[in-house]
């Protein structure tokens, strides 16, 4: 099935199967390759998962009408703690049940750059995981 960008409900379809592909990967890792490099050179495996995962952490304050800065550092340092694949479970749940509000693509999102529609910012998210993913496949 192909999907549009320009269809409200194709929008929420594709975060979701974004978010379960990267989970998917998520899943596969075992003990032994958290600490393998990614294509991104600066971060292992953990940390591009801890990256993404915060991403997904910031998606329910700032889709609740959050400004970055009432965000502040909350979710800043290690988001993973001793169990990376629970931390990313629980922080893609809280996502995708925030994208799936009824109002949530349009909604007022203000990043550091600045107001962003809902439906912009949730296109941006799904656009990470899905790059992310291919990082992660290839480590």
């Amino acid at each position: 099935m192909r999907f549009r960008y320009d269809d409200v409900d194709d929008i929420r379809a594709l975060h979701q199967r974004a978010i379960a592909h990267f989970g998917d990967l998520v899943h596969a890792v075992d003990a032994g390759q958290w600490q393998r490099r990614t294509p991104c050179a600066e971060w292992t495996v953990r940390d591009l998962v801890g990256h993404v995962t915060a991403e997904n952490l910031w998606t329910v304050p700032l889709l609740s009408g959050a400004t970055i800065a009432e965000v502040g550092d909350r979710f800043e340092g290690d988001v993973l703690g001793d169990d990376p694949v629970r931390a990313w479970d629980d922080a893609a749940a809280a996502a995708r049940d925030a994208v799936d509000q009824a109002d949530s693509l349009g909604r007022t999102i203000h990043l550091y750059y600045g107001d962003t529609p809902g439906d912009a910012y949730i296109r941006e998210m799904l656009a990470d995981h899905a790059v992310h993913a291919c990082d992660l496949e290839h480590a």
